[in-house]
């Protein structure tokens, strides 16, 4: 398999694929293209990246092609053999894949004015009030997955999992940013951050040169 990804200081999405590959304990080579170079175009027109137009992750896997984080989280679920990802537990999975579903596609307004910068770490200032109630949401499910299902795990549904890797760039926002988040999700932030895989890929990112101005700037 191969998994093309943006910058790791930057690419959320990126991160997303890139967990799930290290989570499927599959072997990939991972191939890192920097966002909005000089040559991004050109390059997001070649034919690696036509059937995504021109978007990270996409992962190349002999004659399948996957390009959507979550997708890409389906499909190595399914290579092995649909036990590492989601909760055994049918309620618990139920509750998770919507939790996974709803992290895909809301709280743009934290995404849009907090982009992920691993590399950063920001003095608090008052989020926006469409961004507190993104975060508001985000405790709310996070209170009821740890009460739930967490039992004595560190993670969301106690064992590292997909709704944790879709989260993943939101801890760091809230790293990144000193949003406010709930007392309890404290210990569960830290976990996520102290995960080998995530630390994995923050060193990495410490290691990369390239720059993106837009994503440096402190919010106002």
């Amino acid at each position: 398999m191969k998994l093309v990804i943006g910058n790791k200081a930057y690419s959320s999405w990126s991160l997303r694929g890139w967990l799930a590959a290290k989570h499927s304990g599959l072997a990939f080579e991972e191939v890192v293209v920097p966002l909005y170079d000089d040559a991004w175009n050109q390059r997001r027109e070649g034919d690696e990246f036509a059937p995504s137009s021109g978007k990270v992750p996409i992962l190349w896997d002999g004659d399948c092609v996957v390009w959507d984080s979550l997708a890409i989280v389906e499909h190595l679920n399914e290579k092995t053999g649909n036990t590492r990802f989601w909760p055994a537990d049918l309620p618990a999975r139920a509750m998770a894949r919507s939790m996974a579903a709803e992290m895909h596609s809301s709280y743009a307004a934290l995404r849009r004015k907090h982009p992920m910068n691993v590399r950063q770490i920001y003095e608090p200032k008052r989020p926006d009030d469409d961004v507190l109630a993104d975060l508001s949401r985000i405790m709310e499910l996070w209170a009821q997955a740890r009460a739930r299902f967490g039992g004595e795990g560190d993670f969301l549904f106690g064992e590292w999992g997909a709704v944790d890797i879709m989260f993943a760039p939101v801890v760091t926002r809230i790293v990144t940013y000193s949003l406010p988040y709930a007392r309890f999700a404290g210990g569960y932030m830290q976990a996520v951050i102290a995960h080998p895989h995530m630390q994995d890929w923050i060193a990495g990112a410490q290691e990369e040169d390239w720059v993106i101005e837009q994503y440096e700037q402190e919010p106002a």
